[in-house]
């Protein structure tokens, strides 16, 4: 059994892991280091806070280093760097980035939850000052600076969930936004008809909205950004420039370690988050992952599956036989008013897992008719033509959205058929739900697509 544990990355992964073995084996020496200068703290709320909806950035912080100490026994650095593993001789050498000071540590276990870096378009003037990305708490700062310095005009380069967040705080704080989206559409995964009303909400809420118009060029004057040259020839004019087109696995250091890698350039870990080293686990931001319907290696860079794994990770290098089965790649999100949900396959992505999907759409209100105060829930479901298997499901409406997706994921891990889930019996109050609440009447609609054996 191990006697020291190193853990690298100390936000939800690694922490969860570094808590979870200290809870589970009291004597265990355990040491986190981190990079940045921050540890345990909501990355998701980073784009409220640039918006100051969140007023500083200690309101995102959970534990400080200190108090991991203190409270929980757990020595954590910050501003230190692991460069290297050696894992013949079970030894990591750490950088202290404030000092500059290089030193080495023993493990008997070690956990990599090194996270994700931006991916940053390979086009001209991507370093320059001005451009921003938003990752850490120190960008989420800088970011927040430059819009407080008095900026007027933003690009945002990318229309995943990132970009659509900033986009929206941006445009309430008074800034005029212009968001360049290289894809056809916003937010691919979702059918056409709700991508639309995505793009409609933003475009209300006063951003300007350019779809298949991918960045070709940072304009730069003086060496700082003041304009970006989209693929339609036109150049947007721009105080700051924030490049939120995705990211990557953090896995450098696993990589010259000799660690195995996967999909995306992930670590590949097994169900018990374990690396190719026995000695290693990896967990977070910075692993392959397995899609819960199709069993491929996918990349789903969430916090909440990054705390699973952590938790998950730290119990097994204490001896627990824990498992981590997957992922659905649920995830939801706001843009204003209009909330953005979904779990699953898309038609597309069914299609090319071999499934044969057939699709249903509906509209119903998400109170009794009668009550005042609802609003419309949009939902689609994609499921398989002959089994009936729910194999997807999106939603864009109100706030209650999101749990009406919960449920549907909790539908689509326990395998139910939309026959089945059209049997449920869900809640009714006239303050909450209708009679018939919208899954229900999704549910009934899918069943008429079903093959009649």
């Amino acid at each position: 059994m191990a006697k020291r544990l190193v853990v690298i990355g100390g936000t939800a992964a690694g922490l969860s892991a570094a808590s979870k073995a200290k809870r589970n084996m009291p004597e265990l020496e355990i040491e986190v280091y981190e990079k940045s200068g921050y540890v345990s703290y909501g990355a998701c709320g980073l784009p409220y806070f640039v918006g100051n909806l969140i007023h500083e950035p200690e309101d995102l912080v959970s534990l400080t280093a200190d108090q991991l100490r203190t409270k929980r026994g757990i020595p954590t650095y910050i501003h230190h760097e692991v460069t290297a593993i050696d894992r013949v001789a079970k030894i990591v050498t750490v950088s202290n980035l404030d000092t500059g000071d290089r030193f080495e540590r023993p493990y008997d276990a070690l956990v990599i939850a090194t996270g994700a870096v931006p991916v940053l378009p390979p086009i001209p003037g991507i370093h320059a000052e001005g451009v921003h990305c938003l990752r850490t708490v120190e960008s989420g700062i800088a970011l927040k600076a430059r819009v407080q310095c008095g900026a007027k005009k933003a690009v945002v380069i990318g229309g995943g969930f990132i970009g659509l967040e900033v986009a929206e705080e941006l445009a309430l704080s008074g800034v005029q936004v212009t968001l360049l989206e290289g894809e056809k559409r916003l937010l691919t995964f979702l059918n056409e008809e709700y991508a639309a009303e995505v793009e409609r909400t933003l475009s209300a809420g006063g951003v300007s909205v350019h779809t298949g118009c991918p960045a070709k060029e940072i304009i730069l004057q003086s060496g700082h950004a003041v304009g970006v040259l989209g693929a339609d020839g036109c150049v947007y004019d721009a105080d700051l420039v924030l490049v939120a087109v995705g990211v990557r696995p953090c896995a450098d250091l696993a990589r010259a370690a000799g660690l195995a890698l996967g999909y995306k350039g992930g670590i590949v870990v097994d169900e018990h988050l374990q690396t190719s080293d026995p000695s290693i686990w990896a967990c977070g931001d910075c692993v392959q992952m397995r899609n819960l319907i199709t069993g491929e290696p996918c990349y789903v860079p969430l916090g909440t599956t990054a705390n699973k794994q952590g938790r998950i990770a730290g119990g097994n290098l204490t001896g627990e036989d824990g498992c981590f089965r997957g992922v659905l790649a649920s995830q939801v999100t706001k843009v204003f008013d209009l909330y953005i949900a979904s779990t699953g396959l898309s038609m597309e992505q069914a299609r090319s897992a071999g499934f044969d999907p057939a699709c249903t759409a509906i509209t119903k209100g998400d109170r009794a008719s009668y009550y005042p105060g609802g609003g419309d829930n949009h939902l689609y479901l994609v499921f398989d033509r002959h089994t009936g298997r729910l194999l997807g499901a999106q939603g864009i409406g109100t706030a209650s959205v999101a749990g009406r997706i919960n449920v549907l994921v909790a539908a689509i891990t326990s395998g139910m058929t939309v026959s089945q889930l059209n049997e449920l019996d869900l809640v009714y109050a006239p303050p909450v739900a209708p009679v018939y609440d919208p899954i229900l009447i999704a549910a009934s609609q899918a069943l008429k697509k079903v093959d009649k054996k």
